[in-house]
């Protein structure tokens, strides 16, 4: 087992502005991190620098407590799985998987022995002696993981290894990464994707990756944490519409009053007022803001007649819209409302939900998940006993 330390890590290329800027990131012993971004955000320049593929152009990188910044790839511990398999087409399986063994000298009995464990354990006995051209791709990406489970190393990289699959194989071999981590617990994880659904469901933690100018301006981290930390409490706009899918509503907002437990806030265009549970000590009457809320914190029910689709009661804390689109997914419907200004605020309703297009709803909107953010991006903190209560007295 090794732990991942990296202080004040920059990468660049020749003359051009550095694409990792300022890292210091400190990844446990057992831990599975995942490095989580948009395109072009840095994730696998990253991992490629711990695995020892790409120099470090400033600061110090760690494994095990020992600094590697000059150290060769195959000196590190560290064994990588990538995108593309990387497979050895005239090899069969059995060979692809011992290759790394042999060129370490490793006994032959020992090889064997772990060789046949890892088959065991990723269910690839019957195909030992296939070639990759014969095997499907989950069976590939099967077959590159054990080539790495064998070298019995202290960190695991794996970058994106599931984005050649399909959807299907995608769910069934997030699975199996997750049950392998647990079986061999002993290991730390670094693995890399886009894709947010593998980050919540796999990591321990999350580190967010900025991409672009973000990264210039505030560096590369946008925000550590476990994937309901980043869920829940995002630091900035940057993290709430990455985070989630479909992602957070964002509402243009000015602030219309101030207390001691709430932010009241006037919304752009409709002028409805909303109370926001947050710590506002920085914010000041008619500052610019904007609110978040997530789809499935909106609580939908109907305003023409008398029938309602949950039993919240139309308050002061809602709004209404009318609806533009409804997706009906069978467990969930998620309806897309008409919103001034020309975005599209979403809804998650129940799947069944009985609404009609170019009906008007009633959104309740309840203070205490909504978020609030300033011109500059960062999200004010929640309050951390807030209640349901709208502001009574506004100073």
């Amino acid at each position: 087992m090794a732990s991942i330390s990296l202080k004040a890590v920059y990468k660049a290329y020749g003359d051009h502005p550095p694409v990792i800027r300022g890292v210091d990131l400190e990844i446990g012993e057992n831990e599975f991190c995942v490095f989580l971004g948009p395109s072009g955000c840095g994730k696998s320049t990253l991992l490629r620098m711990i695995a020892g593929l790409e120099d470090v152009t400033d600061g110090d990188l760690h494994i095990g407590g020992r600094i590697m910044n000059d150290v060769p790839a195959a000196e590190r511990g560290v064994a990588m799985v990538f995108q593309s398999y990387a497979l050895f087409p005239h090899m069969s399986v059995y060979e692809n998987m011992a290759f790394g063994l042999k060129l370490a000298k490793k006994p032959k009995d020992e090889i064997d022995r772990r060789v046949k464990e890892a088959a065991r354990v990723l269910q690839l006995e019957a195909l030992l002696d296939r070639k990759p051209r014969a095997l499907s791709g989950g069976q590939r990406q099967r077959v590159a993981i054990g080539r790495a489970i064998v070298r019995e190393p202290g960190v695991f990289l794996f970058d994106e290894p599931l984005s050649n699959l399909d959807a299907t194989l995608r769910g069934q071999t997030r699975i199996e990464i997750a049950r392998l981590h647990k079986q061999f617990a002993k290991a730390s994880v670094v693995y890399v994707t886009h894709d947010q659904i593998e980050a919540m469901t796999l990591a321990d933690r999350i580190v967010l990756l900025h991409a672009g100018k973000d990264t210039e301006r505030y560096g590369s981290i946008a925000q550590v944490g476990s994937p309901l930390e980043l869920y829940h409490r995002p630091r900035s706009r940057f993290v709430a519409g990455f985070i989630g899918s479909p992602r957070m509503n964002f509402l243009p907002a000015t602030v219309a009053g101030l207390n001691a437990q709430y932010a009241q806030i006037t919304l752009a265009h409709t002028g409805e007022t909303l109370d926001v549970a947050v710590v506002a000590d920085t914010l000041t009457v008619g500052q610019v803001v904007t609110l978040g809320i997530r789809p499935e914190h909106l609580e939908v029910s109907i305003v023409a007649g008398t029938t309602s689709e949950t039993s919240s009661k139309v308050s002061s804390q809602s709004i209404q819209r009318s609806v533009a689109l409804i997706e009906q997914l069978g467990e969930h419907s998620y309806l897309h409302l008409d919103q001034p200004g020309g975005d599209v605020l979403i809804a998650k309703a129940p799947g069944d939900i009985n609404v009609r297009t170019g009906e008007r709803l009633t959104l309740n909107v309840p203070a205490a998940s909504c978020h609030l953010f300033t011109e500059d991006g960062f999200a004010l903190p929640h309050r951390a006993s807030a209640s349901t209560h709208p502001i009574t007295q506004v100073a």
